[in-house]
């Protein structure tokens, strides 16, 4: 059983990290579900309020700071609500509906779309889809860092309790 639920929370692990570059996996709620899973076969005691308490604040910048610096690439660049939108859905389907670059072209051309529908020139449209690329990119750097920074404090909070 130990093996068992060590794997598990591996696995959920992964996924969450992977989740940093792929939208469409869970992410930091699959690096969260994985503390109950080490939980339900380990025990909580090693756990106390000020570890959930950090994790939950982690997961909470994760999600709002997510959509603030996807949201500062398009704006940085001129974007418009419109564009941050189009550029938002466009890192959702851009990896179905072109499953190699789709993650990097469905945001640029949400952006831009977004942009020449609002009425700017393609000049500036391009130029607002770029910004949504450099949003996506500073966005997953964010991720990862703040996703490996949970994996990391989990570690150290079951060595040291």
């Amino acid at each position: 059983m130990t093996v068992l639920g060590w794997i598990l929370v591996i696995l959920l692990f992964a996924i969450g990290l992977a989740g940093a570059i792929f939208p469409i996996l869970p992410g930091a709620l699959a690096i969260y579900f994985a503390f109950f899973v080490y939980g339900w076969f380990f025990g909580f005691e090693q756990f106390g309020g000020w570890f959930w308490i950090i994790q939950t604040l982690i997961v909470v910048v994760l999600f709002v700071a997510d959509y603030v610096v996807n949201a500062w690439g398009v704006k940085k660049y001129g974007g418009s609500k419109l564009s941050t939108t189009l550029s938002t859905i466009g890192v959702i389907i851009g990896p179905f509906v072109i499953p190699a670059f789709g993650l990097i072209i469905g945001p640029f051309l949400g952006a831009f779309i977004g942009e020449l529908i609002g009425g700017s020139n393609v000049s500036k449209s391009a130029k607002v889809g770029f910004g949504s690329v450099v949003g996506l990119f500073a966005s997953t750097v964010m991720k990862i860092i703040l996703q490996v920074a949970m994996v990391v404090l989990f570690f150290i909070w079951i060595a040291v309790n």
